[in-house]
């Protein structure tokens, strides 16, 4: 199989992005919302140097245009989408740090009118009200949708599972600091919880991740415990640690499982223990809060 470069690195403290110029292009209205044109020249006498910047101000307004129609076109992929989604949004973090925060609050609209028109996350708000008014007909169109134009959008960036008494439980996170979205680059943390409601007593002894990225490319990792540790976990007691993943696509999935071993009675065969899937995704569970 084809090595994809994937690596489990610790989880270290946020480093500093390199700083971006602060002379950025200014944030353009959502498609659907008239947008200037760059007005003519009142003199018919314009210079040539005026005539090159307003060349490069076209050209400037063009790129933005440009990023903008890629959020909103139907016929790009929701990996692309969410791809720009992610660029814009290290864009308004970084105008707000520079206190830009007419451009952030002009990204920040252009955010919220994504979110709100977004196919899929459209179609997971019309998932979620089917279900909650039981028209669950629907609630199943709705889900063959999404799996036809975005699978992992239907996990959640979590997951809970239990295997003979151990419960595994997994959030993940988008890290945008340590992430380079125009460079393909995405990080994401994870924490996991184990907690042992069996009434013998467990050991940990290898993890097993099946990492996934948004092209459906696959890599398997096996190793010996989690972050340099073979933990014993008694009974009605747990472990947490967390560790983090980079991936090339801006959503992806995870799922595993822990070889662990009773350690009570020597010569106890082992058993596996199921992560069960969870999403990688720069837009979270929690898009929708954008709207409101």
């Amino acid at each position: 199989m084809q090595s994809l470069g994937f690596k489990l690195v610790p989880l270290n403290p946020a480093a500093t992005p390199r700083a971006w110029s602060r002379r950025r292009e200014r944030a353009r209205p959502w498609p659907g919302v008239a947008v200037a044109c760059s007005s003519s020249s009142s003199s018919s006498s314009s210079s040539s140097s005026s005539s090159s910047s307003s060349s490069q101000s076209s050209s400037s307004e063009g790129h933005k245009m440009e990023e903008e129609k890629k959020l909103s076109s139907p016929n790009s992929s929701f990996l692309s989408r969410s791809q720009t989604y992610a660029l814009l949004k290290q864009q308004m973090a970084v105008a707000a740090k520079f206190e830009d925060y007419e451009e952030a609050a002009r990204i920040r609209d252009s955010l919220k009118s994504f979110v709100e028109h977004e196919p899929v996350l459209c179609l997971r708000r019309l998932l979620k009200k089917a279900v909650e008014d039981e028209r669950f007909e629907d609630a199943a169109r709705y889900r063959d949708e999404l799996n036809v134009l975005a699978p992992h959008s239907l996990l959640k960036c979590s997951s809970d599972a239990t295997t003979m008494g151990i419960r595994v439980q997994v959030r993940s996170l988008y890290i945008e600091s340590r992430s380079q979205p125009s460079k393909g680059q995405y990080f994401f943390a994870y924490r996991i919880r184990i907690t042992n409601n069996s009434s013998r007593p467990v050991q940990l002894l290898r993890r097993h991740w099946i990492i996934t990225d948004g092209n459906g490319k696959t890599e398997n990792i096996w190793g010996v415990g989690v972050i340099g540790e073979q933990p014993v976990i008694l009974p009605n007691t747990g472990f947490e640690y967390s560790s983090a993943c980079p991936l090339s696509t801006p959503n992806g999935k995870m799922e595993g499982d822990f070889e662990m071993k009773h350690i009570e009675r020597a010569g106890s065969s082992t058993f596996n223990v199921a992560i069960a899937p969870f999403s990688l995704s720069t837009m979270g569970d929690e898009a929708d809060g954008l709207l409101y």
